[in-house]
């Protein structure tokens, strides 16, 4: 249907439609480091795989994307590094962060992290391992997860505004990816939890023995925008260890918004 000033508005939907599996498939690339394959693509994407190919190659053909024929994956291409150096000149809190994650791996031992919030979704944007030689691989620069999942995504849900808390958990289905740990229920139990202590503490509920401790990064409107976040094995979170993790978490997380700010 053309409008008044000539605008198609079924043309306008199919290509908002474009532009977000488009999205959508550079997202899922960036989540594998290893590269990922047009059949994995597809089935995280909901496209068939002729589809998906059909739109991994024309991202490849504009730069966006590497493909690796000998391997059969795909990669983030050059032009999104170009892309992504001039947006970190608005965007980019690494630099401020590193050292914070840097005291975090050192002083606990475990892999520290820097997460940031991207609409209903966290963003891991830094790894630093500690000194302890067993270690959780959940989470790597690139890997996206829910607010809600995760210690990072728990931590900064859990200081949101009670409308925010509440609109999300309306509408956000975690079960059927994450499990029965994820109903809206059982998150608001910890969002009260992690507001009493502070920080976020995920008992293994993404990978068996694998646990996660987070607090949230404020901006200068005292908003959670980021999280600083520790993993590793079950052994290493006991209770009694939990109360140190959690200070040190609480008190980088402090200063980096000061920094910030």
């Amino acid at each position: 249907m053309w409008t008044s000033w000539g605008y198609d508005v079924a043309e306008g939907m199919r290509g908002a439609q474009v532009v977000s599996r488009v999205s959508r498939i550079l997202k899922i690339v960036s989540e594998h480091p290893g590269g990922a394959s047009s059949s994995a693509v597809a089935a995280a994407a909901g496209l068939t795989r002729p589809t998906a190919h059909r739109l991994l190659a024309s991202l490849a053909a504009e730069g966006f994307l590497d493909h690796d024929i000998r391997a059969a994956r795909w990669h983030l291409g050059p032009e999104l590094f170009l892309l992504g150096s001039l947006a970190a000149e608005r965007y980019d809190i690494a630099e401020l962060a590193r050292e914070s994650v840097r005291i975090l791996a050192h002083e606990s031992g475990e892999s520290a992290f820097l997460s940031v919030r991207r609409g209903f979704e966290t963003v891991c944007l830094l790894r630093e391992e500690g000194s302890f030689p067993v270690r959780s691989f959940v989470l790597t620069e690139g890997v996206r997860f829910p607010l809600g999942v995760a210690s990072a995504g728990l931590a900064i849900l859990a200081f949101s505004s009670d409308d925010e808390i509440d609109d999300y958990l309306g509408r956000a289905d975690l079960v059927e990816r994450w499990g029965e740990a994820h109903a809206a229920d059982r998150v608001r139990e910890r969002i009260r939890e992690t507001r009493e202590r502070g920080y976020a503490v995920n008992p293994a509920l993404i990978l068996e023995g694998s646990w996660g401790m987070g607090a949230a990064v404020f901006d200068a409107a005292g908003k959670p925008a980021w999280a600083l976040s520790l993993t590793g094995i079950e052994s290493r979170f006991r209770p009694e260890r939990q109360a140190f993790l959690g200070d040190l978490l609480l008190e980088q997380a402090h200063e980096l918004s000061k920094r910030l700010r």
